[in-house]
């Protein structure tokens, strides 16, 4: 029996075609209806109200950032666009995100027939799940609000008083949109390095690696292979590849980029990264589990808690998918459960608050 309803959005015939019939093998998902351009996807969305929109970003009459704006506005559903792999549809997507878009699928995976089995789950799985949450909509509006209000106090809690030397953050589905509400809210007094994994691919994590850091009081970069690793940098994880760390000196390490392992269910994974974080910075490193499908992190959660370390997971309320950090809550393995608005002041006050501990850690580095 159908309940959920999708319309889908792309100039290319053979993409309509494909799309739906990838979304209809599954006999839970129905496209209501196809759309060649932006103009007719925005008339379609406010008649049909679908469940989901999957959006194309090149399109005439009416390219598809615009067309998702308007769809926002008048008849807000859950959207997911469909993604070139190329330096401007990177960027493109990540505008999207800020717009309002859920997730993204890359559009050139579809035209591969080796990989349309994968594309297929991978779709069909984002539907359901996003579809799932019925609040996502609102959920995406407070998001994109965050600055226009006061910040709900919603705990007076603080985070045990450990020596953090590295945060470690895991997030995936609604990443982009929620990384550009916490990232710039850090302080610029941060000393330690940050390691950032969301699940991208190639292209897509260093346009957002960029507009982050055009955001930021910190230094954002997608990280390299082989560079030194510095106190207050941000680094996020090179679509497609895993971020590992290296020591090289005592208490000195540099970047990893590596395909291994490669049996992972997502590259870059979470638990990868996280782990070698964990093995270099022991129980000193604050491990934090964001919005996202699935349960990657779980296990390197798992491993920071078995050296006392600490980590934070993302509250239902305000995650665009409450899969990730549920596993970490439904795990025991949170000491807390925090809002998205929460997460960066609660980091700055552990991490400034501290500094005099963290600039003794960083000047032994040097």
């Amino acid at each position: 029996m159908h309940n959920i309803s999708v319309l889908v959005v792309d100039d290319s015939a053979f993409m309509r075609k494909s799309i739906s019939l990838m979304l209809e093998s599954d006999p839970s998902i129905k496209v209501v209806a196809t759309a060649r351009n932006g103009e007719e996807g925005v008339e379609l969305a406010q008649k049909l109200r679908p469940d989901l929109v999957t959006m194309d970003i090149e399109m005439p009459v009416m390219d598809g950032l615009t067309a998702l704006k308007k769809i926002m506005d008048t008849a807000p559903t859950s959207v997911i666009m469909i993604s070139s792999l190329t330096t401007e549809g990177a960027e493109a997507t990540i505008k999207a995100m800020e717009l309002g878009a859920v997730d993204f699928i890359p559009k050139e995976l579809s035209y591969v027939n080796v990989n349309i089995g994968k594309i297929k789950e991978d779709l069909i799985s984002k539907v359901k799940e996003i579809t799932r949450h019925k609040l996502i909509t609102s959920r995406l509006d407070r998001i994109r609000n965050l600055e226009k209000r006061k910040p709900v106090d919603t705990t007076k809690k603080e985070l045990p008083k450990l020596h953090y030397h590295a945060v470690s953050i895991g997030i995936s589905t609604g990443g982009p949109l929620s990384l550009q509400k916490i990232i710039p809210r850090f302080s610029g007094d941060i000393s330690v390095p940050v390691f950032i994994v969301q699940h991208m691919p190639p292209k897509f994590t260093k346009s957002l690696a960029d507009r982050l850091n055009s955001l930021s009081q910190l230094e954002v970069k997608e990280a390299e292979s082989g560079e030194l690793v510095r106190g207050g940098v941000v680094y996020i994880a090179p679509g497609g590849q895993h971020m590992k760390l290296k020591k090289v000196s005592n208490l000195n390490y540099t970047i990893d980029i590596t395909a291994e392992p490669a049996n992972t269910l997502h590259r870059p994974s979470v638990d990868v990264t996280m782990t070698s974080v964990i093995e270099h910075y022991g129980k000193n490193t604050l491990g934090v589990i964001m919005t996202g499908m699935g349960k990657d992190g779980l296990e390197a959660v798992r491993l920071l808690k078995s050296k006392g370390g600490v980590a934070i997971a993302q509250d239902e309320d305000t995650c665009v998918v409450y899969g990730m950090p549920k596993a970490i809550v439904d795990s025991g393995l949170a000491d807390l459960v925090l809002p998205l608005e929460k997460i960066p002041e609660t980091i700055n006050g552990a991490l400034v608050n501290g500094k005099e501990s963290v600039r003794r850690y960083s000047n032994e580095r040097l």
